[in-house]
Formats: structure tokens, sequence, C-alpha cells
């Protein structure tokens, strides 16, 4: 049964659109109304890369709350977290090319060329384009099991967004250390033995309770 046409998960798939929607609703409500910082662009620079990563984030943490729960229905909001992460990545990667620098590509070519977090930040941006374009149900069928290795970019491209993060804060590296550390903790999770262990022990607990 798909998510959205099941009925008693349908509002689950609903709260994901809105979730992912608001930040990007606030920003523009933000800019209307010029309730950003001084410096508006950078600003809007800096939250969409924030929304990104952190919607990638929760795309990745839905196989590992399965394995942990059981609950199966969170492995569909990986395809529409993904692509709003996916998103906003985009909408970052415009204002620094549109609005920092007016399309103009010697001046991106030469910043590209300096600065080593704007190098990782493309090649994380490039490693999703594949991921997003190939996310239906037509490309998965179309390449098979091919579909599963295309998609373990995901987990370089995570680590990749992280490291961008990590180089642009420079200063207090608090928040994108604990990004690291739930990344970290959800690839873990995946490791096959870890999986199954964790795995077996929710079998467990569930025997438990229901002999109480």
């Amino acid at each position: 049964m798909v998510l959205g046409r099941d009925p008693k998960w349908r509002w689950l798939l609903v709260l994901t659109h809105v979730a992912a929607l608001a930040p990007l609703i606030l920003l523009l409500v933000d800019y209307a109304t010029g309730r950003l910082s001084f410096n508006p662009i950078r600003e809007i620079t800096l939250r969409t890369g924030r929304y990104a990563l952190i919607l990638l984030v929760l795309s990745l943490a839905c196989t590992p709350v399965r394995v942990l729960t059981g609950w199966n229905p969170v492995m569909r909001l990986r395809r529409p977290l993904g692509l709003y992460a996916f998103m906003y990545a985009g909408l970052h990667l415009l204002v620094f090319a549109g609005l920092d620098y007016g399309f103009k590509l010697s001046l991106i070519w030469e910043e590209l060329a300096q600065r080593r977090f704007i190098q990782v930040g493309l090649v994380a941006f490039l490693l999703l384009l594949p991921l997003a374009v190939t996310s239906t149900r037509q490309w998965i069928a179309k390449l098979g099991k091919s579909w599963k290795r295309l998609h373990r970019l995901v987990y370089l491209a995570a680590l990749l967004a992280l490291l961008h993060f990590l180089w642009v804060v420079k200063g207090d590296l608090r928040r994108p250390l604990v990004y690291a550390v739930v990344v970290v903790l959800l690839l873990v999770v995946r490791i096959p033995p870890i999986r199954d262990a964790l795995t077996n022990l929710r079998g467990r607990i569930q025997d438990v309770r229901a002999a109480q």
C-alpha cells in the first residue's frame, strides 16, 4: 500500500510536505517584509543550505528508525525528504551563483578554484542530482539492482555536505559536529551485523512485552 493512498498514514505524508515547505515559506515572508539580516543574501544562502542538510539527514534516518522501531511506514518518507533536500540544495546553489555572482561564470570559476568549501559543496550537489532524477518508480524498475548501488551515493553526498558546512562556519564548530555525530550514528546502524543485531534485539523486546 502506498503511504499517500492509505488513509491511515496519509496525515504523515501531508505533515512531511508541510514541514518541509514551511522553512521556504518563512524565508520568503522574511524576505518580503525585510526581516532578514543586514546581509540578506548570506542569510538566504546559509538558511537554504541548513534546510538542505537537515532534510538530507532526516531522509537518511528513515531506515535506522525502521530498524529500531519496526515501523515500516517511515520508509515512504525517504523519497519526499530526499527530494526536498535536493530542492533546498538547488536553491542554495542558485543563490550563490545568481544573487552573489550574477551568474558570471568567470567570477564563479575563480571562487570555485580558490575555496575548497565551494568545491565539496558542488560535488555533494552533483551527487544528489542523479539520485533526484532517478527517484521515480520508472527509474527504479529500469535500473533494477543498479538503482540501490547508485543511491548509495547519498552517504557520500551527506558526508561532503557536512564537510562543506564544517568549512563554512569556521569558528563555532558545535553545530556541524552535532550533525556529523548524528550522520555517523545513522550510517553505523546500516552496517549489516549491527543492523541485524538491533533487529534481533527489537524482536526479543517485543516478545518479552507480548509475554507480559
